[in-house]
Parts: structure tokens; C-alpha cells; sequence
């Protein structure tokens, strides 16, 4: 298993087509066409017309999950590869942090996918993706049980834990795993922070068979400093840091999508990409927004390049310019790397 895994990551590094799966609304419509452009009927069409304009294929930059768009940038493979050597090395609890829009609800997604590739009857892998930890004991429960595919012949907490534990029994039994994904993981209340501290407790194998992810944003990181969390920290053996994208970096990210996309030479100019970093901060989903926005600029204009006044406009739609995007090494982020060296485990 490990081999293999660590091939695919090979593999994605080179460019393999999977895609951004990055959870946003849609990019609105331009909302003031040309008089002489027909009306479209909706926002496929409009996609369609831009699309056909630049002799593209398909939507670069859309917002919506695509997996054939996958660019693993260096701090995406890096996270990538913390994530999956950590189950793969059965390392119990992981936490992954990193600013909004980064990918990282992305990276989870390629690793559930991964996991469920790599899973054999011989050896079954299981796993839960608790995407809104915003719930209740109960309904933290009721989530992980569906997600498992769990029976529980009752509903008290008792009964609940048996049926984990039984779960986690056969498991042990076949060679297998039993992965927890809580993305989001920053909203946790503390009675949800120990309940996870519990149920890793039910995992008291040679080699551990539950394992837990906590993916977040920085704040995540200052939460489990605090005294009350103190045995769950102790058990945190992974700790993964996914950073915005650097000018090359974004430059890169923007180039691969469109040649996914059908288009092999970009029609962004140097001077565009660069307005494009300045005022994304080289966050993923703010690219696809603003590149979306000035491709069907260009496509109003019935220009063939995109222009750095063209990225200006768009941002001026978009308000992107009115949005508190922090750079890279804003000072939460330095408070989280400032509290993450105080954690016990194993750095990324």
C-alpha cells in the first residue's frame, strides 16, 4: 500500500488531471453584456461562449469540484503526502491547517479518494468525512455512523461506543483502518474536542486502527494549546501547515488549468498574472474567481489577451479589492507557527 500511494503522489507531480475540488459558489454572471453579443440563457452558456472565443474545451476556473484539474503545487504536495504517510504509518491523530481558500477541503478529497482505491476486502479501508462539525453529541454520532455504514441496535452512548468498538475490532482483525475526516475542525466545540480525545481511546491496538484527521483553518492550532485540550494535544503525531501559492507557484497553477482546459499557451500576459497575484495573495479559489471574471472580460472585449487592466476590472466586479486579504505570513498565521512549535510530533 505504501508503494503504491506514494507512486500516485509521484505520479501528481508530474500533472496528472485531477482537479481543485474546491468547495464555492459559482462565479457570478457578468451582469452588463455588450448590446451586440446575444443574451445568454444561463450560466452554461455563458461558460460555453468564452470557452469557445479562446478555443477552450471546457471551464478552466470554475468553482464547482472537477477532478481532472489537480495541480499539486509544492505546498499542496507536501500536505498531500503528510496526510497519506500518516495513515499509511498509522499515526492515530493528524491535524492539517492553513488560510481560507487554500485547498485544503481539496486535499482531503484526494486523500479519501486515494484510500478508497488502496482499499481491498483483504484489507478494508473506512472512512468518514464530517464536512460541518458545527453538531451535537448526538448528531456527531448519527454522522460517523452513516458514514461508516455502522448498525447500532440502540442509541445510548454505551451502545453507540460497542458498536465503534466492534467496529474497530474487525478492522484490526482484516489489517484494515478506520479514518475520521473532520474538516472545518477550528468550530469544534470543546465537548467535540473531547469526545475525539474518547473515541481514540477506544483504539488500544499494537498498531493504531482509527485514524483522525483535524483540518482547519490557523486558528485550529491556538485552540488545541489550550489547557483544557492538553491530553488530546499529546496525541497529535502529525502536524501539516498549507501556505497560499508564491508568484511562480500561482503563475504555474493558472498555466495548468488552461492546458487541461484545451488552451497549451496562456492568454494572460506577464503583467496580468502578476496583478493577478498582487491582489489574490496567490489564495487558489480567489485565482479561479478573478481569472474567470477577466476571461469573460476578454471575451466582451473580443480580446484575444488578457491584459493587467483586464484583472483590475475583474477585481473591481468581483470587490475583490474591498475583500481583508491578508498576505502569506499575516500574523495569525505566525501566531499558529508560533503555537505549532510548541506541539508534540512530527512537523510539515
Amino acid at each position: 500500500m505504501c508503494n503504491q500511494l506514494r507512486t500516485w503522489i509521484a505520479y501528481s507531480q508530474l500533472g496528472s488531471a485531477f482537479g481543485y475540488l474546491l468547495s464555492a459558489e459559482e462565479a457570478r454572471l457578468h451582469s452588463c453584456l455588450e448590446p451586440d453579443l446575444p443574451l445568454p440563457t444561463s450560466a452554461t452558456e455563458v461558460g460555453t461562449m468564452y470557452e469557445a472565443f479562446y478555443g477552450l474545451k471546457q471551464e478552466p476556473f470554475r468553482l464547482s469540484p472537477d477532478p481532472r484539474f489537480l495541480h499539486l503545487a509544492e505546498p499542496h504536495r507536501n500536505t498531500l503526502r503528510a496526510l497519506v504517510e500518516g495513515v499509511i504509518g498509522r499515526k492515530g491523530l493528524q491535524v492539517s491547517v492553513g488560510p481560507i481558500g487554500t485547498g485544503k477541503t481539496t486535499l482531503l478529497y484526494c486523500l479519501q479518494h486515494i484510500l478508497a482505491n488502496e482499499a481491498r476486502p483483504e484489507r478494508p479501508v473506512r472512512s468518514a468525512f464530517v464536512m460541518n462539525p458545527v453538531l451535537t453529541h448526538d448528531e456527531l454520532f448519527e454522522t460517523l455512523f452513516d458514514e461508516l455504514e455502522v448498525n447500532c441496535t440502540g442509541c445510548s452512548k454505551p451502545a453507540r461506543l460497542r458498536a465503534l468498538h466492534e467496529l474497530l475490532l474487525d478492522s484490526h482483525k482484516r489489517n484494515g483502518a478506520v479514518i475520521l475526516i473532520i474538516d472545518e475542525a477550528h468550530l469544534l466545540t470543546p465537548a467535540l474536542f473531547e469526545e475525539v480525545r474518547l473515541l481514540l481511546n477506544l483504539d488500544n491496538y499494537r498498531v493504531n486502527v482509527l485514524q483522525v484527521i483535524l483540518c482547519g483553518q490557523p486558528e485550529l492550532v491556538p485552540l488545541l494549546m489550550k489547557p483544557e485540550l492538553a491530553a488530546l494535544k499529546q496525541r497529535i503525531a502529525v502536524l501539516s501547515k498549507l501556505r497560499p501559492l508564491t508568484l511562480v507557484e500561482s503563475r504555474a497553477y493558472i498555466a495548468e488549468r488552461l492546458h487541461v482546459a484545451g488552451m497549451p499557451e496562456s492568454p494572460f500576459s506577464t503583467a496580468a498574472l502578476e496583478e493577478t497575484y498582487r491582489l489574490t495573495k496567490g489564495v487558489p479559489r480567489l485565482i479561479n474567481s478573478l481569472c474567470d471574471r477577466a476571461l469573460m472580460i476578454g471575451f466582451h472585449r473580443q480580446a484575444r489577451k488578457i491584459e493587467a487592466d483586464f484583472i483590475t476590472e475583474a477585481a473591481d466586479e468581483l470587490s475583490l479589492a474591498e475583500l481583508d486579504i491578508s498576505p502569506p505570513e499575516h500574523a495569525l498565521e505566525k501566531q499558529a507557527a508560533s503555537a505549532a512549535s510548541m506541539l508534540s510530533g512530527t512537523k510539515v
